[in-house]
Protein backbone atom coordinates (compact mmCIF):
# COMPACT_ATOMS: atom_id res chain seq x y z
CA UNK A 1 0.00 0.00 0.00
CA UNK A 2 1.45 3.33 -0.97
CA UNK A 3 2.23 5.77 1.81
CA UNK A 4 1.75 9.44 1.01
CA UNK A 5 1.98 12.58 3.04
CA UNK A 6 -1.45 13.55 4.27
CA UNK A 7 -2.57 17.17 4.03
CA UNK A 8 -2.13 19.16 7.23
CA UNK A 9 -5.02 20.78 9.07
CA UNK A 10 -4.01 24.14 7.55
CA UNK A 11 -3.83 22.66 4.05
CA UNK A 12 -7.29 21.17 4.47
CA UNK A 13 -8.69 24.50 5.69
CA UNK A 14 -7.10 26.26 2.71
CA UNK A 15 -8.77 23.81 0.33
CA UNK A 16 -12.29 25.23 0.85
CA UNK A 17 -13.98 26.28 -2.41
CA UNK A 18 -11.25 24.92 -4.67
CA UNK A 19 -12.10 23.02 -7.83
CA UNK A 20 -10.48 19.88 -9.21
CA UNK A 21 -10.13 19.35 -12.97
CA UNK A 22 -12.36 16.69 -14.47
CA UNK A 23 -10.91 13.43 -15.69
CA UNK A 24 -12.82 13.41 -18.96
CA UNK A 25 -12.63 12.65 -22.66
CA UNK A 26 -15.08 12.40 -25.54
CA UNK A 27 -17.03 9.18 -25.96
CA UNK A 28 -16.31 7.54 -22.60
CA UNK A 29 -18.10 4.35 -21.71
CA UNK A 30 -18.92 5.66 -18.20
CA UNK A 31 -18.58 9.16 -16.76
CA UNK A 32 -18.77 8.94 -12.95
CA UNK A 33 -20.18 12.06 -11.33
CA UNK A 34 -19.50 12.72 -7.65
CA UNK A 35 -21.47 15.20 -5.57
CA UNK A 36 -18.57 17.59 -4.97
CA UNK A 37 -14.96 17.23 -3.87
CA UNK A 38 -14.18 17.07 -0.17
CA UNK A 39 -11.39 19.06 1.46
CA UNK A 40 -8.96 16.16 1.26
CA UNK A 41 -9.53 15.98 -2.49
CA UNK A 42 -9.24 19.76 -2.73
CA UNK A 43 -5.90 19.70 -0.90
CA UNK A 44 -4.49 16.87 -3.02
CA UNK A 45 -6.14 17.80 -6.32
CA UNK A 46 -7.37 14.22 -6.73
CA UNK A 47 -10.89 12.79 -6.95
CA UNK A 48 -12.21 10.55 -4.14
CA UNK A 49 -8.82 10.97 -2.43
CA UNK A 50 -9.78 10.77 1.25
CA UNK A 51 -8.60 7.55 2.91
CA UNK A 52 -11.70 5.58 3.73
CA UNK A 53 -13.57 6.65 0.60
CA UNK A 54 -14.63 3.44 -1.09
CA UNK A 55 -14.89 4.64 -4.69
CA UNK A 56 -11.60 3.18 -5.92
CA UNK A 57 -12.05 -0.22 -4.19
CA UNK A 58 -15.64 -0.44 -5.53
CA UNK A 59 -14.46 0.46 -9.03
CA UNK A 60 -11.96 -2.41 -8.86
CA UNK A 61 -14.29 -4.91 -7.17
CA UNK A 62 -16.98 -4.05 -9.71
CA UNK A 63 -14.66 -5.06 -12.54
CA UNK A 64 -14.00 -1.64 -14.06
CA UNK A 65 -10.23 -1.60 -13.44
CA UNK A 66 -7.64 -4.38 -13.76
CA UNK A 67 -6.23 -3.56 -10.32
CA UNK A 68 -6.97 -1.28 -7.39
CA UNK A 69 -5.96 2.19 -8.53
CA UNK A 70 -4.72 4.87 -6.16
CA UNK A 71 -6.36 8.30 -6.59
CA UNK A 72 -3.03 9.60 -7.94
CA UNK A 73 -3.50 7.22 -10.89
CA UNK A 74 -6.83 8.76 -11.93
CA UNK A 75 -5.47 9.79 -15.33
CA UNK A 76 -5.34 6.10 -16.27
CA UNK A 77 -9.15 6.03 -16.33
CA UNK A 78 -9.81 7.50 -19.81
CA UNK A 79 -7.79 4.69 -21.42
CA UNK A 80 -10.27 2.32 -19.72
CA UNK A 81 -13.21 4.33 -21.08
CA UNK A 82 -13.92 5.94 -17.71
CA UNK A 83 -13.96 9.49 -16.40
CA UNK A 84 -14.82 11.55 -13.30
CA UNK A 85 -16.62 14.85 -12.84
CA UNK A 86 -18.73 16.42 -10.07
CA UNK A 87 -22.19 17.93 -9.79
CA UNK A 88 -20.72 20.91 -7.95
CA UNK A 89 -17.10 21.88 -8.55
CA UNK A 90 -16.33 23.62 -5.26
CA UNK A 91 -14.83 21.72 -2.36
CA UNK A 92 -16.52 21.58 1.05
CA UNK A 93 -16.00 19.64 4.25
CA UNK A 94 -19.40 17.94 3.85
CA UNK A 95 -21.82 17.56 0.95
CA UNK A 96 -24.65 18.96 3.08
CA UNK A 97 -22.94 22.37 2.90
CA UNK A 98 -24.16 22.64 -0.69
CA UNK A 99 -27.40 24.53 -1.27
CA UNK A 100 -30.32 23.11 -3.27
CA UNK A 101 -29.70 25.89 -5.79
CA UNK A 102 -26.08 24.79 -6.24
CA UNK A 103 -27.19 21.22 -6.86
CA UNK A 104 -29.82 22.28 -9.40
CA UNK A 105 -27.30 24.51 -11.19
CA UNK A 106 -24.83 21.61 -11.07
CA UNK A 107 -27.44 19.42 -12.75
CA UNK A 108 -27.90 22.02 -15.50
CA UNK A 109 -24.14 22.27 -16.08
CA UNK A 110 -23.81 18.49 -16.03
CA UNK A 111 -26.39 18.21 -18.82
CA UNK A 112 -24.28 20.57 -20.92
CA UNK A 113 -21.12 18.58 -20.18
CA UNK A 114 -22.81 15.29 -21.09
CA UNK A 115 -24.10 16.84 -24.33
CA UNK A 116 -20.55 17.92 -25.21
CA UNK A 117 -18.65 14.75 -24.25
CA UNK A 118 -21.41 12.20 -24.96
CA UNK A 119 -20.48 9.33 -22.65
CA UNK A 120 -22.47 6.13 -23.17
CA UNK A 121 -23.38 6.15 -19.47
CA UNK A 122 -23.49 8.75 -16.71
CA UNK A 123 -23.13 7.24 -13.24
CA UNK A 124 -24.14 9.71 -10.52
CA UNK A 125 -22.50 8.73 -7.25
CA UNK A 126 -25.03 9.75 -4.59
CA UNK A 127 -28.80 9.25 -4.70
CA UNK A 128 -29.71 12.25 -2.53
CA UNK A 129 -27.74 14.64 -4.73
CA UNK A 130 -29.25 13.14 -7.88
CA UNK A 131 -32.77 13.63 -6.52
CA UNK A 132 -32.05 17.26 -5.65
CA UNK A 133 -30.14 18.16 -8.82
CA UNK A 134 -32.68 16.73 -11.23
CA UNK A 135 -35.96 17.10 -9.32
CA UNK A 136 -36.46 13.33 -8.99
CA UNK A 137 -37.50 12.90 -5.33
CA UNK A 138 -38.47 9.26 -5.79
CA UNK A 139 -35.41 8.12 -7.76
CA UNK A 140 -33.78 4.93 -6.51
CA UNK A 141 -30.30 3.49 -6.90
CA UNK A 142 -29.83 1.76 -10.25
CA UNK A 143 -30.69 2.47 -13.86
CA UNK A 144 -32.90 5.50 -14.42
CA UNK A 145 -35.77 5.75 -16.89
CA UNK A 146 -34.60 9.11 -18.20
CA UNK A 147 -31.62 9.76 -20.43
CA UNK A 148 -29.54 12.80 -21.31
CA UNK A 149 -29.66 12.76 -25.07
CA UNK A 150 -28.18 9.38 -25.98
CA UNK A 151 -26.52 8.95 -22.56
CA UNK A 152 -27.99 6.38 -20.18
CA UNK A 153 -28.10 7.24 -16.47
CA UNK A 154 -27.31 5.04 -13.47
CA UNK A 155 -27.35 6.21 -9.85
CA UNK A 156 -24.85 4.63 -7.47
CA UNK A 157 -24.69 4.92 -3.68
CA UNK A 158 -22.35 7.50 -2.19
CA UNK A 159 -19.03 5.66 -1.58
CA UNK A 160 -18.12 7.80 1.42
CA UNK A 161 -17.12 5.78 4.46
CA UNK A 162 -19.83 7.73 6.30
CA UNK A 163 -22.52 6.01 4.23
CA UNK A 164 -22.96 3.03 6.55
CA UNK A 165 -26.14 1.86 4.79
CA UNK A 166 -23.89 0.38 2.11
CA UNK A 167 -21.18 -2.07 3.08
CA UNK A 168 -18.07 -2.52 0.94
CA UNK A 169 -19.66 -5.73 -0.36
CA UNK A 170 -23.02 -4.25 -1.35
CA UNK A 171 -21.35 -1.13 -2.78
CA UNK A 172 -19.09 -3.30 -4.94
CA UNK A 173 -22.10 -5.33 -6.04
CA UNK A 174 -23.86 -2.17 -7.22
CA UNK A 175 -20.78 -1.07 -9.16
CA UNK A 176 -20.69 -4.54 -10.73
CA UNK A 177 -24.37 -4.24 -11.72
CA UNK A 178 -23.50 -1.02 -13.52
CA UNK A 179 -20.49 -2.59 -15.19
CA UNK A 180 -22.58 -5.48 -16.48
CA UNK A 181 -25.28 -3.07 -17.71
CA UNK A 182 -22.76 -0.94 -19.57
CA UNK A 183 -21.53 -4.02 -21.44
CA UNK A 184 -17.92 -3.27 -20.62
CA UNK A 185 -16.08 -6.53 -21.00
CA UNK A 186 -15.14 -7.59 -17.50
CA UNK A 187 -11.50 -6.97 -16.80
CA UNK A 188 -11.93 -9.33 -13.92
CA UNK A 189 -14.94 -11.13 -12.60
CA UNK A 190 -15.20 -10.64 -8.87
CA UNK A 191 -18.69 -12.09 -8.52
CA UNK A 192 -17.39 -14.79 -6.21
CA UNK A 193 -16.73 -12.27 -3.43
CA UNK A 194 -19.52 -9.76 -3.95
CA UNK A 195 -22.86 -10.22 -2.28
CA UNK A 196 -26.12 -8.70 -3.41
CA UNK A 197 -27.74 -8.16 -0.06
CA UNK A 198 -28.42 -4.64 1.17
Amino acid sequence: MRQEKRPTKDELAAAYNRAIPDVIAHGLRVLFCGINPGLYSGATGLHFARPGNRFWPALYAGGFTPRLLHPSEEMELPALGLGITNLVARTTARADELTPEELREGGRLLRKKVAEYRPAWLAVVGITAYRAAFGRPKAAVGRQDERMGETNIWVLPNPSGLNAHWTPTTLAAEFRRLRLATDISGIRDSSDNIGTER
